[in-house]
């Protein structure tokens, strides 16, 4: 049986072998490329398109410091980017206060038992469900239930419940690549498991969490349905107060962010307003591209600070 397995070897051809494999690498990284630039052109394509549309209206300073109007000429979006603003910042805040340490608890406490097999297969399933979904329970629950009424608050939960899958699971990956070694060098300096997770788990997973919120937000910034869902209004006059002067006046007040006002100009006739609509649409890219690129460099500042 050796003379037979060394004979095997012998014939094995293993400059064809590595060919072959070199080849595949070769093919897989091509394809990668190709996918990466078809994404890239697209998303530069759909940029520049909106560019050319609302150029008359994005190079008139008034078009963000005016409110809405049933005149095209003398519309603009300061209700919705403020109102975008406020919304994401509550959907954010309700996302890290909510998802991370759900996502903490699952990994770190929460056992691997069966219970807690179903519960990460539901939140799993949750990132599938259509956004409409989130309104509708948003309505029952945060509208009526309440009585938080269509307002800022309840557009923040609702886009904070929207993201939770997501932070919950990208929250238990990161703490779950973490290598093992760094818990026991943890607990062989005579750490608690509670300190051992503030202290190395967390800074080295913050990386990947980050990544979670990035993604997450990038969704809920653009979603509409959820929120016309829980009564935004398409058509505002006013601003929320400053959190700074009435902080409980502005969660309560009405509000509209940027895609239903693109919503609301887009359904209108006139092709003046399709102009506006192109205008406020390469605002909404603006603000997740700079909301990105800071999630972005304050992950790229962690995973330098906390390398393993």
């Amino acid at each position: 049986m050796e003379q037979s397995l060394e004979a095997k070897l012998k014939e094995f051809d293993v400059e064809g072998y590595t060919h072959g494999v070199r080849k595949r690498d070769r093919l897989f990284e091509i394809a990668g490329l190709i996918a990466t630039l078809f994404v890239l052109t697209f998303l530069f394509a759909v940029s520049v398109d909106l560019l050319i549309d609302g150029w008359i209206r994005l190079k008139e300073p008034s078009f963000y410091t005016s409110f809405p109007s049933r005149f095209p000429d003398q519309a603009g979006i300061l209700s919705a980017w403020v109102g975008t603003l406020y919304v994401m910042a509550g959907a954010l805040f309700w996302a890290i206060v909510l998802g991370i340490p759900a996502g903490i608890y699952l990994e770190e406490y929460g056992g691997k038992g069966k219970i807690a097999r179903i519960i990460e297969a539901n939140i799993s399933n949750l990132a599938a469900v259509p956004s409409i979904v989130y309104g509708l329970l948003a309505l029952g629950v945060f509208v009526y239930r309440f009585k938080f009424g269509e307002s800022v608050l309840t557009a923040g939960l609702t886009l904070g419940l929207l993201m939770l899958p997501v932070v919950v699971v990208s929250t238990r990956e990161s703490i779950r690549r973490i290598p093992r070694s760094i818990r026991e060098a943890a607990y062989a300096l005579g750490a608690t498991r509670w300190e051992t997770l503030v202290h190395h788990i967390l800074p080295y997973s913050l990386g990947g969490i980050l990544t979670g919120l990035i993604i997450g937000a990038s969704r809920a910034i653009g979603e509409t349905a959820p929120l016309i869902t829980i009564g935004a209004l398409t058509f505002i006059a006013f601003l929320p107060p400053a959190p700074w002067e009435d902080f409980i006046g502005m969660l309560k007040s009405p509000f509209t962010v940027l895609p239903i006002q693109m919503f609301n100009w887009v359904s209108r006739p006139q092709e003046e307003f399709h102009y506006n609509a192109a205008a406020a649409g390469f605002v909404l890219l603006v603000l997740a591209f700079l909301m990105n690129s800071i999630a972005f460099y304050i992950r790229f500042k962690v995973r330098r600070k906390y390398q393993w």
